[in-house]
């Protein structure tokens, strides 16, 4: 695989003020970072992505805004795709369009939704990336599947960037990494979430060797086009800190793992400003990842690793 520049990302969760979130986005543009992340949940405290993203948008100048990212059950992928257009029409191009197939099975049972198998969900995702590349071409468009039914609709206003935004897939198991692979341009390497929760389940399905096999899926799924792809991590145990053992010693027994484990996750990121960038490179050399991305309580203490990598 082609080496790619480090990106960075912030995914910022929970209810913010006008100000607060104001700041936040013009902080995490400051310190360097490319993007700022909204995830989509209703049980939890997030603000809504499509909104908070067009508000980050609008007090930025260059940072990109994008979901990871939207449940696709939550949404017709018509309407995501109108008003994703929208953001990247008044953002100038800076949309980052990140769509999933649900796995929160609390948000499900809240909004009364039939929380189907992972295998329908995924179909049903393969369907709405189609439903959404198909509302962003230059000409009307007619889809007939199992889930939906579009007839000579011509998807307006279209997105600055072309032939559309940067499309974000997500995942850990077989079949949605596939799909991912052959559907996004840039692929999220997440834990399995096959449970509908965070569990010790998923945490062991982020171990190095699971890592690996994740990347194998990818590069399966997109064939020729391998290269052309992104490949991301959410990094949910990060921390800058001279004592990476010590931490690990502490949190990694609670998940059943042991502390070389922890430290070696696709999910962990922990150690001095150092080590940590001589991690990030070395996991770019073995599993072709170059877009990080870390949460909204530690991405100031990442900053030193952003000056140093972003762009290398």
């Amino acid at each position: 695989m082609a080496t790619r520049p480090f990106r960075f990302g912030v995914q910022a969760g929970g209810a913010h003020g006008a100000r607060e979130w104001r700041d936040l986005a013009r902080q995490v543009e400051d310190l360097g970072y490319s993007t700022l992340f909204v995830p989509d949940h209703f049980i939890d405290t997030e603000m809504a992505p499509m909104v908070a993203i067009s508000f980050a948008a609008a007090v930025t100048e260059q940072l990109r805004v994008g979901m990871l990212v939207l449940g696709n059950d939550y949404k017709h992928p018509a309407v995501a795709a109108k008003e994703a257009a929208t953001v990247d029409l008044l953002s100038e191009g800076r949309l980052e369009f990140g769509l999933g197939a649900g796995w929160m099975q609390t948000d499900y049972e809240a909004l009364g939704l039939a929380y189907d198998s992972p295998k329908v969900r995924i179909e049903r995702l393969a369907e709405a990336l189609a439903v959404v590349k198909g509302a962003w071409a230059d000409e009307p468009f007619t889809h007939t599947g199992p889930s939906y039914t579009i007839r000579s609709y011509n998807g307006l206003p279209k997105p600055v960037q072309r032939p559309y935004p940067p499309i974000l897939v997500g995942g850990g198991g077989e079949r949605l990494l596939r799909l991912a692979g052959r559907e996004a341009d840039i692929v999220g390497i997440n834990p399995n979430l096959r449970a509908g929760a965070i569990t010790n389940d998923a945490v062991k399905t982020s171990l190095a060797d699971q890592t690996t096999q994740k990347i194998a899926w990818v590069r399966e799924g997109a064939g020729s086009r391998f290269d052309e792809l992104e490949l991301q991590i959410r990094y949910f145990l990060a921390a800058i800190t001279d004592d990476a053992r010590g931490l690990a010693d502490g949190l990694a027994p609670g998940f059943g793992i042991s502390a070389d484990e922890a430290l070696s996750s696709g999910v962990a990121l922990v150690g001095t400003v150092d080590e940590v960038c001589d991690t990030l490179v070395e996991r770019r050399e073995r599993w072709g990842v170059s877009y990080v991305v870390v949460g909204d309580d530690n991405y100031p203490a990442f900053a030193p690793v952003v000056a140093r990598l972003a762009g290398t």
